[in-house]
């Protein structure tokens, strides 16, 4: 077949590559918008579960992209003077989202596929010659959003809002902060990426955010109030933003994209274009690979184009679903953050690793906190039991 990947992330290119790899037979162009090494973010993160998968799937570049690699074993809380550890059983990992692109991009060019950036496709006509045209072009998907009737596109927005940021406070593990300001609770998660730099995540409502001034001011005045809030965490550290600090900052509303359907004759969603889940739950690299490979397997099997798309969106939205679910009631968490700051920081702590639970959102956070208490092995079997489910769902793919 020719095939047109549109879009240079991490979907398109993991899927070219497996393509390739699998099929060497192939004509496969990916094209992206942006100039080559051009990307936003700074840190993604995912699980060693990914990574075993990484591994069977294709050892170059999973070995590369282990190396490029910063990982941890433990999660630390913050709050006031007090601060807990725990461990969530399984290793985490980060890495830049700049040096995943460049590892997956060299790998797809090495095995074939062709790759044109600063090449923007808007339209499935100007594609005309290929058999197969992979939507891997984000949220904000051209291809998608010309027949957002037919794939039944529906976009809700998050109430917080969050901004997404770099430092070279370099956390040795996955670290969480929540502060208390005249304006309301404001919260930062840390991670490291690289030997220099972690990522910084910080989130608060929309009020706190109008009342500590974010809606105002360019980026620097941002940054250097941030860094006075989390001037303990930060350890001395600067945050970096996306622009040169003249321009605002650059916060959002976290966009939850749905599609009923996945595909359109020839046209197939993947990762970001097909649906997102919460940052809070760190999915979106791993369900964009998976997505990659479930495709891959689907055409595979299937010389028939209609049923292979068909059976790529049952089973992709089949996996897909505990993680949805998982980012769901963690955005809910977080948009409902007063429930839990009247507890003392251990008690919120343990809560906060239990929002993907079930009933957490409808029993009293005391009353919740204290039958964990009297039957500590039960509630700990739920939640690791609710949380291997959700690392599986949004981790694990099956590469043939």
């Amino acid at each position: 077949m020719k095939i047109a990947c549109v879009g240079g992330g991490p979907a398109s290119l993991y899927f070219s590559i497996l393509m390739k790899r699998m099929s060497p037979s192939e004509d496969i162009t990916v094209y992206e918008r942006d100039p080559v090494g051009s990307t936003y973010g700074w840190g993604v993160t995912y699980s060693d579960r990914l990574l075993g998968n990484l591994y069977s799937a294709d050892q170059e570049s999973a070995c590369a992209i282990a190396e490029s690699s910063a990982s941890w074993n433990r999660w630390d809380h913050h709050r006031e003077d007090v601060a807990m550890t725990t461990r969530p059983g399984h290793a985490g990992y980060g890495i830049s989202r700049r040096r995943l692109l460049s590892i997956l991009a060299q790998r797809a060019r090495v095995l074939g596929v062709r790759i044109q950036y600063e090449r923007e496709i808007t339209d499935e006509g100007e594609l005309a010659e290929a058999d197969l045209i992979v939507a891997g072009d984000g949220v904000n998907s051209a291809l998608r959003n010309r027949h957002a009737d037919h794939f039944g596109t529906q976009v809700t927005a998050g109430r917080n809002v969050y901004l997404w940021l770099g430092t070279t406070r370099v956390f040795e593990f996955f670290t969480f902060a929540f502060k208390e300001t005249v304006h309301g609770w404001i919260w930062c998660y840390g991670y490291p990426y690289d030997p220099r730099h972690s990522t910084c995540v910080v989130e608060c409502s929309p009020e706190t955010w109008k009342g500590l001034g974010f809606d105002r001011g360019t980026e620097a005045d941002t940054l250097a109030r941030l860094e006075k809030i989390f001037a303990g965490m930060l350890d001395g550290h600067p945050l970096m933003g996306r622009g040169d600090g003249e321009g605002g900052a650059h916060w959002l509303n976290f966009r939850m994209v749905d599609n009923r359907t996945w595909y359109r004759d020839n046209v197939v969603l993947i990762g970001d274009a097909a649906h997102t889940t919460h940052y809070s739950i760190g999915a979106g690299t791993g369900l964009a690979l998976g997505d990659a490979a479930t495709l891959v397997n689907a055409l595979l099997e299937d010389p028939r184009l209609p049923s292979a798309l068909a059976a790529y969106e049952k089973e992709a939205k089949a996996a897909l679903r505990t993680a949805r679910l998982a980012g769901r009631r963690s955005a809910r968490w977080y948009e409902n953050i007063r429930r839990y700051t009247g507890l003392p920081p251990e008690q919120m702590f343990k809560l906060h690793r239990a929002r993907y639970s079930l009933l957490l959102p409808y029993v009293p956070p005391r009353l919740y906190y204290w039958a964990g208490r009297v039957n500590e092995k039960s509630l700990a079997r739920a939640t690791g039991w609710v949380s291997g489910k959700v690392a599986r769902a949004r981790e694990t793919f099956t590469p043939q």
